[in-house]
């Protein structure tokens, strides 16, 4: 058992934290502001390979393991974590689409999602249908050569912004049977989009509904079979849910970073902080956690690679440690610097605010609980 990171590995690491510290560290506030990234960020990010990270060769990608791409996330969210969870969005679709898509479906749509000339949203979610995901209600209803859609999805990051959906619909009977996953391409006639949320946290993601009013697609635009959908969707987010909670990690590393600076620089009574015992304690405690989520999250990576029976509870345990775990310790570092961590200065409040939707995103982590839970007593009745 080798826990040391492979040469390669190391190299994608940095390449990526270099970047982010370059690229968008000095710009994360202005975009939060701004509540946009700029499209002009991405193909930079692809011309690293960054595009379609776990797309095959043959198709433009970088044919990457999950492992290497929660490297990837948690060296770019510790520049900001809005930026790389947006990016490991795009990176799931691809995912997708590579894994489940038809040779003709992977020919027409990863060239250019790996180039990242289209910037790829997912669409699952919808505003009567969260936690319940199967019991989704957007319709794709059988045309002359295609499908019509009618529905509404919820808190789709990149809404508006994306220059392609994939997008879950119910093509029949009620259930996780009846669902398809398609791609509607932007300026589709019949797609919408509603106003930008006001979020806590991931400004700088253009966030909105998706409305479908009679939107035509053509066949060919389906992923897959019909109704294997939501079997599509489930297994994306086992990889999504790795990426998301590297991306928490990447924050709560920055965080702590913050921290430890701050405490060599701070005086208190006389002495900088980093002197005072129950200070140096709260940040092993900080380290000791933030070290045993990193160890969790690649074994989970790790088992969903290597196609371990017990990888889908090991992504949900794994996502639920590691995101309830980074913002603890984003909170904990906030607290470390006072008052001045509540102010923008330091950077350590956005971070909070970031990774407080982790907890909730790519299943909440209630539902983890859920998913491990019936595991465990799923493998108890098989003995």
């Amino acid at each position: 058992m080798d826990f040391s990171l492979s040469d390669e590995q190391q190299m994608i690491f940095d390449m990526a934290y270099d970047f982010g510290q370059a690229e968008i560290a000095p710009h994360a506030m202005q975009w939060e502001a701004d509540e946009t990234i700029p499209k002009s960020l991405w193909p930079e990010i692809a011309a690293l390979g960054f595009g379609g990270l776990y797309v095959s060769e043959e198709y433009g990608g970088s044919g990457l393991s999950r492992l290497d791409a929660t490297l990837v996330f948690e060296a770019l969210a510790m520049a900001c974590p809005a930026v790389g969870s947006f990016l490991s969005i795009h990176n799931m679709c691809g995912g997708m689409i590579d894994k489940f898509g038809s040779p003709e479906s992977k020919a027409n749509w990863l060239p250019d999602l790996c180039t990242m000339d289209k910037v790829f949203s997912y669409a699952l979610t919808e505003p009567d249908s969260g936690s319940d995901a199967s019991a989704l209600r957007t319709k794709a209803t059988t045309v002359n050569n295609g499908y019509s859609l009618n529905g509404t999805k919820a808190f789709i990051s990149g809404g508006g912004y994306s220059d392609a959906y994939i997008v879950m619909v119910r093509t029949g009977e009620d259930g996780p049977k009846g669902i398809s996953s398609v791609v509607v391409e932007d300026g589709t006639d019949g797609l919408s989009f509603g106003a930008l949320e006001k979020k806590m946290g991931w400004k700088a993601q253009p966030t909105s509904q998706v409305q479908f009013d009679d939107c035509k697609i053509p066949t060919e635009n389906l992923i897959g079979e019909e109704g294997k959908g939501f079997k599509y969707a489930m297994a994306g987010l086992d990889g999504g849910r790795l990426n998301i909670s590297a991306s928490a990690l990447g924050g709560a590393q920055n965080a702590l970073n913050i921290a430890l600076n701050y405490m060599g620089e701070r005086k208190a009574f006389g002495k900088p902080l980093d002197q005072f015992q129950a200070l140096q304690f709260r940040v092993a405690d900080m380290e000791i956690e933030l070290q045993a989520a990193r160890t969790f999250l690649r074994q989970a990576a790790w088992k969903l690679d290597t196609g371990a029976p017990d990888a889908s509870k090991f992504c949900a345990m794994a996502k639920r440690f590691v995101t309830d775990t980074s913002f603890n310790v984003a909170n904990d570092a906030l607290q470390m610097l006072g008052g001045y961590g509540y102010l923008s200065d330091y950077g350590i409040e956005k971070i909070v605010r970031d990774l407080r939707v982790h907890q909730i995103l790519e299943g909440t982590n209630e539902i983890m609980r859920l998913i491990t839970a019936r595991t465990l007593l799923q493998e108890r009745d098989r003995g």
